[in-house]
């Protein structure tokens, strides 16, 4: 199918090499209403059904000078359209073509101020210093012959290179994350002025699955085939304070979905007794997951042949992009950061069918879904709860008493932000129990007790992330909310992480 659309629009191609981000070239590159087609970097040009109006090389994980690299085909030249290489597609671009790229002993993670230099047209109409996005351990370190210098930063000296004649573009820095100024403009100059891909695709989106994104779901599919939908809400024993009892009020009663709520609680734990490996809790919690969904469905099936209707075949789930990536190689050499119990955790000998309508998605796609569907928007923006719950808050062993050391310190920190007012302008905000003790001092008695660590992010995509710049004041309120009101806790610390290098969950 998309190789038919391919075939219908002015299409980019974005060959991909593994970037965490290479979704969001793709995504950026379909604001402009002009649609994109993303393939692996091995693919072969020959293999193409049609001819693209202009060609992006993505970032990846590896060292483009060492054995067993990934490298485009050659015959990508052969096109004679226009060639954008970011990151790792720069220095592709440049070792190939007679440059030179090496391991710099200064790398750049996180945010960067770029000079642009002379008068390109892929910097047409921006600043002359933007703020961008950062992500290499190696740099060119020699251009090609014919190649010039269009921008620099005080550690990369060629962060941005171009052939203008050839209108072949290489950049150092990601604009297609939100943390690049400028990035979509310069992704625009491209697409729009260099490649002249005409604005002429719009796409339909539908959706469904968990927490904001499985609400969102229930809800689609409920409408869509009514209560031949059965919603199963299982209790693992890791959720949020309330939060099953919240949500079954929400989805049976607010919404009209037909649910089941089914607590598995002492078989999660029970599993997860002694487990500290936060992969192999992900992969436990995952497994049981199917395991009791396959249960409670066999159940619903058997009534439902009693009554003489068909059996369950299908399992929703709320898998966005992010799971997606983070999770598997997709479409390209990705490296696995973690493993989503809806993506990398599920049963190789699973029953039911599993189908994912969110898969190609982000958050803020989502939510807009929701704000059409007309679902409240309390729901709308909630912050993202993880599938494993707070079994991957709980760094080191996930018993009965850490999770509920780690909830209630969680319930304290998400209601003073909702207070002070900040809940909206923080994309995700929750605490972690760390596996320390400290000591500390009560009532003039010695204790030595536990850590709690507060993690609050600004994204838009959950792809990069800055740490929240938290009110001092508030800060104090919640740390002592916190060790008066949660026993087992005598320190508080605040994560000023960004991602990269972090991620936004501790596990």
């Amino acid at each position: 199918m998309a190789t038919q659309i391919a075939g219908q629009y002015d299409t980019i191609l974005i060959l991909d090499f593994g970037s965490q981000y290479t979704h969001l070239i793709a995504r950026r590159i379909r604001e402009f209403g002009v649609y994109s087609e993303l393939l692996a970097c091995t693919t072969k040009i020959a293999d193409l059904s049609f001819k693209p109006k202009g060609v992006i090389l993505s970032g990846g994980p590896y060292s483009v000078y060492e054995a067993g690299s990934p490298h485009v085909d050659p015959a990508v030249w052969d096109l004679k359209v226009p060639v954008l290489g970011i990151c790792y597609g720069l220095q592709e671009i440049c070792h190939t073509r007679g440059g030179k790229v090496e391991n710099c002993e200064k790398k750049e993670f996180g945010k960067a101020i770029i000079t642009v230099q002379g008068e390109s047209q892929l910097f047409q109409g921006l600043a002359k210093e933007i703020s961008v996005w950062m992500s290499h351990g190696d740099q060119v370190t020699k251009v090609p012959e014919g190649f010039t210098t269009i921008a620099s930063t005080h550690t990369a000296p060629f962060a941005a290179v171009e052939k203008a004649q050839d209108r072949i573009y290489g950049i150092q820095f990601h604009p297609e994350v939100t943390h690049s100024d400028l990035g979509k403009e310069l992704l625009e100059n491209f697409v729009v002025k260099i490649c002249h891909a005409k604005s002429s695709w719009t796409m339909v989106v539908g959706a469904v699955s968990g927490g904001v994104d499985s609400t969102i779901a229930a809800k689609l599919m409920s409408m869509a085939i009514g209560d031949r939908f059965h919603a199963i809400l299982v209790d693992n024993g890791v959720m949020r304070m309330n939060e099953c009892a919240q949500s079954k009020v929400l989805l049976q009663e607010h919404l009209g979905i037909n649910l089941t709520l089914a607590d598995a609680s002492e078989l999660f734990l029970g599993r997860l007794k002694g487990v500290t490996n936060p992969e192999q809790k992900r992969k436990i919690i995952g497994n049981t997951f199917i395991e009791v969904f396959e249960a409670e469905a066999a159940k619903i099936e058997k009534e439902q042949e009693e009554s003489g209707k068909g059996k369950i075949e299908f399992l929703l789930q709320g898998t966005l992009y992010p799971d997606v990536i983070e999770s598997i190689s997709f479409k390209g050499p990705s490296a696995t950061i973690k493993t989503h119990h809806n993506v990398g955790g599920l049963l190789e000998d699973m029953k039911l069918k599993v189908i994912e309508p969110l898969r190609e998605l982000f958050k803020d796609e989502v939510r807009e879904l929701g704000s059409i569907l007309k679902i409240d928007d309390e729901l709308v923006w909630r912050h993202p709860f993880p599938g494993p719950g707070i079994a991957i808050r709980v760094l080191g062993e996930v018993t009965p008493s850490q999770v509920e050391i780690a909830r209630k310190a969680d319930y304290i920190y998400i209601e003073e932000i909702k207070k002070a007012g900040l809940y909206r302008k923080i994309s995700q905000a929750y605490a972690a129990l760390l596996p320390v003790k400290s000591v500390g001092v009560m009532g003039d008695n010695r204790t030595y007790e536990q850590v709690i660590a507060l993690r609050a992010v600004e994204t838009t995509d959950f792809m990069t992330a800055d740490w929240f710049e938290m009110p001092y004041a508030l800060l104090k309120k919640i740390s002592s909310r916190i060790i008066n009101e949660v026993d087992g806790v005598n320190r508080v610390v605040y994560d000023i992480s960004s991602k990269p290098p972090a991620t936004i969950e501790w596990e």
